[in-house]
């Protein structure tokens, strides 16, 4: 009987596809690379290589500008995410939906302070919305499942997940379905009203304008 198990990394792209995330623009290291493989052989993800990780965000966002559906991204331990800090920066004020994939090292290995262990969480959080770490392979696809429908909170949100090595390279990764997308805000009809009722008044810009 075939072996149908799967590990964190193709879960993750199993369930990015599932969430309608059909692109992911990567700057990565040796510590993404079973994600760099499950990308390769799993049909549906496009894979577009930047030589910097600034533009892999740049790119990020105005995928999300031009296609109104956000892209992923894969980055390389702390020091990667913060080579793309600037444009997930530009990201977030413009409002875009972003899905940052950053690797760490193996949870057994981050206790011997590697010259590129870094807290990740913390660079990440200054621009990002959401930010998760998992677990464990089996969690991969549903963190990875949130991520997207967090990146998706109107008008468009930067999320983080950061995937420790074994998270993705063990057996037991569970893709997730799609999530139902955030319902946005009802229409605040009192603030339309308050702002007619400023723009008509008499120290409006447009009343000085007519009158002179």
């Amino acid at each position: 009987m075939k072996d149908t198990q799967m590990n964190g990394a193709e879960s993750l792209v199993h369930t990015l596809l599932a969430n309608g995330v059909e692109v992911c623009f990567t700057n990565p290291g040796t510590s993404e690379m079973h994600f760099v493989a499950a990308l390769d052989h799993i049909p549906g993800m496009r894979s577009v290589l930047a030589l910097q990780e600034g533009v892999a965000t740049g790119a990020a966002d105005g995928y999300y500008r031009m296609a109104g559906k956000p892209a992923s991204t894969l980055l390389h331990l702390g020091p990667g995410l913060a080579n793309g800090l600037s444009n997930l920066h530009n990201a977030k004020k413009a409002g875009s939906g972003i899905v940052n994939i950053i690797g760490e090292h193996a949870s057994t290995h981050i206790e011997l302070d590697a010259p590129l262990t870094s807290d990740i969480e913390g660079i990440a959080r200054p621009v990002s919305h959401w930010v998760r770490t998992s677990d464990t392979a089996g969690t991969v696809g549903k963190d990875a499942a949130e991520a997207v429908q967090a990146s998706m909170v109107t008008p468009g949100q930067i999320v983080s997940l950061i995937l420790p090595s074994d998270t993705a390279w063990n057996d037991g990764g569970v893709p997730h379905e799609a999530l139902d997308a955030p319902t946005p805000a009802a229409f605040d009809k009192a603030a339309l009203a308050q702002a007619v009722e400023v723009l008509d008044g008499p120290d409006s810009c447009c009343c000085w304008a007519a009158a002179h």
